[in-house]
């Protein structure tokens, strides 16, 4: 195996980490961010009040975006397991 196949490699598997965890990073920052500005402008400063609606989000993106994240996952596995009988020419 070459360095630029192993780079090759590592960069499929950044790009897809990303793209796994993605949505799920995006939407609890929105939700941060709103709940931020809400407690600014009302002056609450409590603790539960940002992680809660945070861990909810996180939770519901997983459970609507799940069986996506799965197949991205399976099909870049699959991918990677087909591509080690080629590694010993």
């Amino acid at each position: 195996m070459t360095p630029d196949r192993g780079l090759n490699f590592l960069t499929d598997m950044l790009w897809a980490a990303a793209l796994l965890a993605g949505p799920v990073m995006l939407a609890t920052l929105l939700v941060g961010l709103t709940i931020s500005i809400f407690q600014v402008a009302t002056q609450i400063q409590e603790i539960t009040l940002s992680y809660v609606p945070k861990i909810i989000t996180a939770g519901l993106v997983l459970i609507l975006l799940g069986p996506w994240m799965v197949a991205q996952l399976v099909s870049y596995t699959t991918d990677l397991y087909l591509v080690i009988p080629e590694l010993g020419r």
